[in-house]
């Protein structure tokens, strides 16, 4: 039997981050001294999330799909080696298609929990009608930031059940390397020893590769990048011209990462009246949006240390350098 629910406050939790978190942030980061900056998360309302899903089928863009090579050909090995039973949280689930090979792969020998953990409504509707054709798995959506939803789950999780921590795709990467360690740390605290994370990095690359792959030549990238000004004009009545701002995508070598940003065209001030804000911009000035690190996957192992937990395994796809690599809570 299949269960399938988004929990009974998400809406009322939404409403919240699109008003008081989103005007908060936008205020702070296009007020910051020096370069103005927009939380990554931000990018992925409903059309930006479906913007993604897109970007996911590029050519220029191997991330995704080597994401799914590693879950489709390693999902058996990868339960095996977890301790049974297990209840599975996914931090940005998306549409949660990648995720058919793991919960199929636990299907097979217990029921399945399965808790998507996403802030946008529309991804988790797709993700439970994606998934609902599996036996013996329930769902339950949690329209959530990552440790809140996680929280959640970890605060009703049945006697004897371990934890399994999907965080795929490399969004690890959107923070910055101390960042990144801090918020695994964070997701260690919440866990009790012997639960588990499977987690995704993009692995370094040439430049040139990477710069394809954050600028694709049909221009989906830059329409996922702009539709963050199309989201505050609507959302916080703002009168950005996507017209006079471009997509820009730069590799930043001492941080080992693709930056996204969007570049003003020309001098202008843009009024949000939501945030209270008239914000002034330089010709060529950029509104940073995003970062994307690159590791190396001897670095993997080392983030596992410092953030409390110990690699037991790890999976690379040579064709798109990208690993899955298994942490066990200490």
């Amino acid at each position: 039997m299949v269960v399938q629910a988004i929990h009974n406050a998400a809406h009322e939790f939404a409403a919240g981050f699109a008003t008081d978190g989103f005007v908060s942030d936008v205020r702070a980061g296009l007020t910051r001294p020096g370069q103005k900056e927009l939380p990554s998360k931000y990018l992925y309302d409903d059309v930006g999330s479906a913007l993604f899903e897109v970007i996911s089928h590029l050519p220029e863009y191997g991330l995704t799909r080597a994401d799914e090579r590693l879950l489709r050909r390693h999902a058996g090995d990868i339960v095996q080696r977890l301790d049974a039973p297990v209840a599975v949280a996914e931090l940005g689930s998306g549409t949660g298609k990648k995720t058919r090979w793991i919960l199929e792969a636990l299907s097979r020998w217990q029921r399945t929990f399965y808790y998507p953990v996403e802030i946008s409504r529309s991804a988790l509707l797709m993700c439970q009608r994606e998934l609902s054709d599996i036996d013996s798995i329930s769902i339950v959506g949690f329209e959530r930031e990552y440790l809140d939803g996680l929280r959640e789950v970890a605060a009703n999780r049945q006697r004897g059940q371990r934890l399994f921590v999907l965080f795929l795709g490399s969004t690890i990467g959107n923070f910055d390397r101390p960042a990144g360690v801090k918020f695994l740390a964070d997701v260690r605290r919440v866990l009790k020893p012997g639960d588990s994370l499977l987690l995704g990095t993009d692995l370094e690359k040439p430049s040139a590769q990477l710069l394809k792959a954050y600028d694709d030549e049909l221009g989906v990238t830059a329409a996922f990048n702009l539709n963050l000004l199309a989201r505050i004009n609507r959302e916080l009545d703002a009168d950005f011209d996507l017209g006079q701002f471009a997509h820009v995508a730069k590799i930043n070598r001492s941080a080992r990462s693709v930056e996204m940003h969007l570049q003003s065209a020309r001098r202008q001030t843009v009024s949000i009246p939501a945030a209270g804000l008239r914000v002034a911009f330089l010709e060529g000035e950029t509104i940073w949006t995003e970062s994307s690190h690159k590791y190396s996957r001897e670095e993997v192992f080392e983030m596992a240390t410092n953030s409390g937990f110990c690699c037991q395994a790890q999976w690379i796809d040579e064709q798109w350098p990208f690993a899955e690599s298994l942490f066990i809570a200490e």
